[in-house]
This record gives C-alpha cells, structure tokens and sequence, in this order.
C-alpha cells in the first residue's frame, strides 16, 4: 500500500481504507490531514481515535485539526482526557483550530492538566475561541507555575478581550 502515491492522487477513499490497515495507520491518518476532505473525520473519530498506538491517536488529533470540521469536537474534546500528552496537545491545538464553542468546557478542565504543554495548548485554544466565559479560568492561569502557560494564558485573554469590544 503506497500511501505516499496515495496522499498525491488525493485518494481520500484509499486512505480511509488505509486506517484500517495496522503497518499505515499513522501515515494515512497523516495523509488525511494534509488533503484536508472532510469526508475523513469520521472514519478517523470512529476508526483510529481510540487506537491503541498513541503515535497513531496523536496524528489523528493532528489531521482532525487540519481538517477543522465541527464533527470533530466530540471526539477531540474526549481526546483531551487520553493517557498520553502528545494526544492531548494535539487535541487541544486540533480544537482551537476549530474554534467551536462547545470545546469551552473541557478547555477550560485541560488547563488543569498536569503537563505544562497541554495547559499552555488549552490556553491558546480558548484565547481562539474567544468565549467570554473564559476570562476567569485564564486569568488564574496567570499564576500557573509555567512561565510558558502564563504567557499563552495573557495572550488569549488579550484575544477573549478583543473579541467583546
């Protein structure tokens, strides 16, 4: 299965049966998300979000956020609770992407995350968003004990606010 030749034709139905294949998974969940068809996000929510390779989890969290289709919220915003950090990140960067308001609740619960990375993805999130409910979260957010998270976190209240003038 060459999924290189695949990704250049823009064989989204070849890549979708690709998913299901153990050896490619990754690479055409990869390929998926450059081609950008929202025909994948289905078969990627139903088929790979829960796969037990986190490489493979990851790179369909990538590719859903590349293709920035609402369907998505869903399942990404369970993403946000996988056992694996890159997984979250991914999620959290795939729903800001998104900017659906209903990623608000579980955005908010992700800047409580224990890796620094997925709190500071989370508050970049919801700056792009820029629900006004998010103003009070970000604002402790400021006193995360990552220098990284505090920065994200001034930004996007600098976004939320923007957004209600």
């Amino acid at each position: 299965m060459d999924i290189k030749k695949m990704k250049a034709r823009g064989d989204v139905e070849g890549l979708i049966k690709a998913l299901k294949e153990w050896d490619v998974r990754e690479k055409a969940a990869e390929a998926l998300g450059k081609i950008g068809d929202a025909r994948a996000v289905e078969p990627l929510t139903t088929q790979v979000l829960k796969d037990e390779n986190w490489d493979v989890r990851r790179e369909v969290a990538e590719a859903l956020g590349k293709i920035g289709h609402a369907t998505a919220v869903e399942p990404l915003t369970q993403a946000l609770r996988d056992e694996d950090e890159d997984v979250r990140f991914w999620a959290a960067a795939a729903l800001g992407k998104i900017r659906d308001v209903r990623a608000v609740g579980p955005l908010i619960e992700a800047l409580e995350d224990k890796d620094k990375d997925v709190r500071k993805e989370a508050a970049g999130a919801l700056g792009e968003i820029g629900d006004a409910r998010t103003v009070e979260p970000l604002t402790k957010s400021l006193k995360d004990k990552s220098r990284d998270v505090r920065k994200a976190a001034k930004e996007a209240l600098k976004k939320v606010r923007e957004k209600e003038s």
